[in-house]
């Protein structure tokens, strides 16, 4: 097939590389640094341009087009696709009104019995702010609509949290996606990432990964949007398997009774409570960085079980998985995920790559020259397959020590619960 994958971070480097695998012949939009040594890079056509990308994809006749990212999504990539007849990997804008708006989200869950933490949403910070002062914290802030993984604020102090519902209401901190907020119940337990691909009525489950979104080892800091990620799960259960799997069943078809079909990957991530496992957000796109740590693990079978969904029909749709253990570090600029410099050289990225099951993919890169160089806060995902989670930990950590560029840093715990207890 000719696929246009729409997109330039890790999680499209990853997809690309992954289809490579298989042969096909791809196309990205805009691509970076990485994506342009497997693929024919259109760096002038931007992934949330919906029109530039639906030309391209009829002047290149694409068989398939992949969005990567969600915002394309949001704003109706896969409609505008499907109206000139190009099969399409991604949710048509109704439904991914599912990650657009939290607090949309949370009604749905409400309405068809999906566990989920109690909330409430405000547009106005006085009464938010009662709210928060009518119990004890600690508390959570969360931007309703799309923040790229930063408009999150967990806090035990109410100052913060109302602080943090002022820079969305009053200060716009993050634009339109801030116009409303949600409060929401804190939980505590593990978070696990549970993805499936849909037709809208079948679903083919990936592995469970588990993403570690605090910039700093042992989950200290802010949320990013994502420093590591594995897969699969050495601690989780069938029966844990099958429970998130189901309650991503339960997602498409309560989708589905309200007349909405649900094409794609679905991104549900899940926490572990005493009170069992409950929806923490979805997404409507593949995960970043679990991606990273999934795809490497497919032998066979992606590019069919992609267009399969986007025909709607997965029943015939199968994938093959390796048997071993994939480990992604995410390497990210100084300061991020604050302000960050771009434009810094990166080096031993072919010295990193030389290690055995190691693949370096590309995020925020792009080409000066003949040097590779930072473009964006989390510049690469370092993945390592390994024969145990452990030796995927290892080749994965020694590949990041052989890169570098200034300010460079990255968790060094990503997995340290799994290892414990592999």
């Amino acid at each position: 097939m000719r696929i246009l994958v729409a997109g330039g971070g890790g999680r499209e480097h990853a997809l690309v590389w992954g289809l490579a695998q298989e042969g096909h012949e791809l196309l990205c939009a805009p691509g970076n640094a990485g994506i342009a040594d497997i693929a024919r890079c259109i760096p002038e056509t931007k992934a949330e341009d919906v029109d530039s990308v639906v030309e391209l994809a009829v002047e290149t006749a694409a068989d398939l087009v992949v969005v990567g990212p969600e915002a394309p999504l949001v704003a109706g990539l896969a409609d505008a696709l499907s109206e000139r007849g190009i099969p399409a990997f991604g949710p048509s804008a109704a439904a991914a009104r599912l990650e657009g708006s939290k607090s949309w989200a949370r009604d749905l869950c409400d309405r068809h019995g999906i566990p989920q933490p109690w909330s409430r949403s405000f547009t106005d910070v006085d009464d938010a702010a009662k709210f928060l002062a009518s119990y004890e914290g600690p508390y959570v802030v969360k931007a309703d609509g799309l923040a790229a993984g930063k408009g999150v604020t967990v806090t035990p102090d109410r100052e913060t949290a109302i602080s943090a519902v002022r820079a969305c209401l009053e200060e716009r901190a993050f634009g339109a996606a801030g116009s409303r907020v949600l409060v929401e119940e804190c939980m505590t337990g593990p978070e696990i990432s549970a993805l499936v691909l849909t037709d809208g009525n079948l679903v083919l489950p990936l592995a469970l990964a588990q993403d570690h979104k605090r910039v700093g080892d042992g989950d200290t800091g802010p949320n990013t949007g994502g420093m590591g990620a594995y897969s699969p799960l050495p601690w989780a259960t069938d029966a844990l398997r099958e429970s998130c799997t189901e309650l991503c069943v339960q997602t498409v078809r309560a989708m589905a009774a309200e007349g909405i079909t649900y094409r794609g990957v679905l991104y549900a991530g899940l926490m572990l409570t005493d009170e069992g496992t409950k929806v923490l957000e979805f997404n409507c796109r593949f995960g970043d960085p679990e991606t990273q740590a999934l795809i490497p693990r497919i032998k066979a079978g992606l590019g069919g079980a992609l267009a399969a969904c986007a025909a709607g029909d997965l029943s015939g749709a199968q994938l093959g998985w390796r048997p071993e253990d994939c480990l992604t570090v995410t390497v990210a600029s100084g300061g991020y995920p604050g302000p960050y410099p771009v434009g810094l050289p990166i080096s031993g990225l072919d010295a990193a790559a030389r290690i055995e099951g190691v693949t370096v993919f590309h995020a925020g890169t792009s080409r000066e020259g003949d040097r590779v160089v930072t473009s964006g806060g989390r510049v690469l995902a370092v993945s390592a397959l390994g024969s145990s989670l452990e030796e995927a930990r290892g080749r994965a950590y020694e590949a990041c020590s052989r890169i570098s560029f200034e300010g460079m840093h990255y968790r060094r715990d990503i997995a340290a619960m799994g290892v414990s207890i592999d």
